[in-house]
């Protein structure tokens, strides 16, 4: 198989049910507006909300897997239960992989669903989004310390929420907040979401001093400091950095084919559309 068709897609939110809950789904117009701002029109999949066409429109991408994620933490952007990514998974078994949503505004609650993530086959990581919050809080808040070592010592990666429309303001996805927190938990396997974006040297610089942070800029890499993305992909962060389309933010196989024309080396392509995943996440349920 090509390296096209092995790809694993780190941020896909399809429309299936449990996914209506989400801003991106009950705001389309926005959210199709933010494609367009960068030269993408939004898949016919999204507009439909139709499940079959949007994996019909990731075969065509060449898109094996999705990687979707539980969204719990405050009401901003919706919610996603992590029953409805379970249940996706169930439904199609190897076509997408599924993170379990944290929710970090009731820290018992926390606890719990932690702990599930751990123990659950169908899911393969646990997702932070501290700056969707109820109370916003940053990444590395002293709250959150036990749920991230519960996580660093399952071995459970965990993937934040940081760039774009992290938090209430920019400091929110500022990635000094990421940077104590892989100190603090240097086994802990980190995923910065949306590369920190607009912080995209700051966030490259806390991957070349921290070998446990692993960069998936998602739809951000077409957006201006999106070369120094692949600038550190080819070179540093050639085993740490992770595809993704943000879908349904922008369409599968026109993001696909234009990350494809990226200045990535052929050695480093592969990595970053399926290997890196692939070891990371540890082939999924």
């Amino acid at each position: 198989m090509s390296d096209h068709g092995k790809i694993i897609d780190l941020r896909c939110r399809p429309p299936a049910a449990g996914f209506e809950t989400m801003a991106l789904y009950w705001d389309k117009d926005r959210v199709a507006q933010m494609g367009r701002d960068i030269g993408f029109e939004p898949a016919p999949s999204y507009m439909s909300q139709s499940v079959d066409e949007c994996i019909a429109e990731m075969d065509e991408a060449g898109i094996g897997i999705g990687v979707v994620t539980g969204r719990l933490s405050g009401q901003r952007l919706g919610r996603v239960e992590n029953a409805a990514i379970v249940e996706l998974v169930r439904a199609h078994p190897g076509r997408f992989w599924g993170m379990g949503g944290v929710d970090l505004d009731d820290l018992a609650a926390a606890k719990r669903q932690v702990a599930d993530a751990i123990a659950n086959p169908h899911l393969c990581g646990a997702v932070f989004e501290s700056g969707c919050a109820e109370t916003p809080r940053y990444t590395d808040d002293p709250l959150f310390a036990s749920l991230f070592g519960a996580c660093e010592d399952a071995g459970l990666p965990v993937l934040l929420m940081a760039g774009g429309n992290a938090g209430p303001d920019l400091s929110y996805s500022n990635p000094e907040a990421l940077d104590r927190l892989a100190a603090r938990h240097p086994k802990l396997q980190i995923i910065s979401a949306h590369g920190s974006w607009p912080w995209v040297n700051e966030i490259l610089g806390v991957a070349y001093r921290r070998k446990n942070v692993w960069v998936s800029p998602d739809m951000y890499i077409f957006l201006p400091g999106g070369q120094m993305y692949v600038e550190a992909a080819n070179t540093y962060l050639q085993d740490r950095f992770l595809f993704g389309t943000a879908y349904p933010a922008l369409p599968f196989k026109p993001t696909v084919e234009r990350f494809l024309e990226l200045p990535f080396r052929d050695a480093v392509r592969s990595r970053v559309l399926y290997e890196n995943a692939r070891r990371l996440l540890g082939g999924g349920t």
